[in-house]
């Protein structure tokens, strides 16, 4: 155990799986696969596993999703980061084949392949053409692909590994937000369930549920709102797609309030199927939910950060469910 970076932790993952499968590869553009911690060595894919195996290819987001789907039907293990200029770009490559190919083939073809998407853009400074605050929705709307958002350095690891390991394709969302988180994190390999939500305070009052970089901001407003008397019940999503339901649920029925939380567009963000799933199956609870509004974030940074949720605008929402 060792205080480790978000970045180190999921190297850490993929360094480990690599050596185990000799086919595997991880296919990257702009952002080498290299991570350095204090006290420990640094890791740098590249270097350890040669150009064959981990490769820089041109900026080609298509085709370097295109690469690791074919590998991943070939038998091999396949990871490929794609930077925020292009979490978008290879979406087409993801819906038609990445989200049909098993399926297709009756479950019989395996897709051990996992799409690293860089979400940089929910950060001030990339201006409007370079944000995503969409494509949490985007990609959880995609049968036959997992679409999973870690939001600490000990799940960023566990849901890699987990992620490496499953038959299925994973779209893995990386918060670039959290880049700066460090906790301690487990030395040895280990899974993260990636259809299991985590329930990260308890309470009987309220139910607040987030998800990636919306947590840090949940969890500075659960601390406030216990401290005035509050009992908050803070959930990390964890999981977009297969979603949690009973723990949302289970939860709600306790509480009978629900505030999602989402750094995401407001129509359609993953709380509005949060409290769709809890409004099929709880009577008599309360919702509202905080997100992004429905609008491009602006160049201006003062700008941006109005219009981002933050703890403020999750206090403010919970106390009007509170009453």
């Amino acid at each position: 155990m060792a205080r480790k970076s978000w970045m180190y932790s999921v190297l850490e993952a993929v360094q480990y799986e690599m050596r185990q499968d000799k086919n595997m590869i991880w296919i990257f553009e702009l952002t080498p696969p290299v991570a350095s911690n204090p006290g420990m060595p640094v890791i740098n894919l590249e270097t350890e596993f040669g150009r064959n195996r981990v490769v820089n290819t041109g900026i080609d987001e298509m085709w370097m999703a295109g690469c690791v789907l074919g590998s991943g039907l070939a038998g091999s293990k396949a990871v490929t980061y794609i930077p925020y200029q292009g979490n978008c770009m290879c979406f087409q490559m993801i819906q038609n084949h990445a989200g049909k190919l098993r399926h297709m083939t009756g479950g019989d073809a395996e897709m051990p392949v996992v799409f690293i998407l860089e979400m940089t853009g929910q950060s001030p400074g990339f201006a409007g053409q370079h944000s995503d605050y969409e494509i949490d929705t985007y990609y959880a709307h995609i049968p036959g692909v997992k679409t999973v958002i870690p939001s600490t350095p000990t799940d960023a690891k566990g849901m890699m590994v987990s992620a490496i390991r499953d038959p299925n394709p994973v779209v893995y969302l990386y918060p670039a937000g959290l880049r700066s988180l460090v906790e301690d994190v487990p030395d040895e390999q280990y899974e993260t369930p990636l259809d299991k939500a985590a329930v990260r305070t308890e309470g009987g009052d309220i139910t607040i549920v987030g998800s990636g970089a919306s947590m840090p901001e949940v969890m500075k407003a659960a601390e406030q709102l216990q401290k005035e008397g509050a009992g908050v019940e803070a959930i990390d999503l964890r999981s977009l797609k297969p979603m949690d339901t009973a723990t949302l649920v289970n939860s709600v029925q306790k509480t009978k309030r629900l505030l999602t939380v989402d750094q995401s567009y407001y129509t359609l963000c993953p709380g509005a199927e949060v409290i769709a799933r809890v409004a099929e199956n709880v009577d008599g609870a309360r919702f509202k939910r905080v997100a992004f509004p429905d609008a491009p974030p602006p160049a201006s940074p003062e700008m941006f950060l109005w219009m981002r949720p933050n703890a403020d605008h999750v206090v403010a929402a919970a106390k009007k469910l509170l009453g």
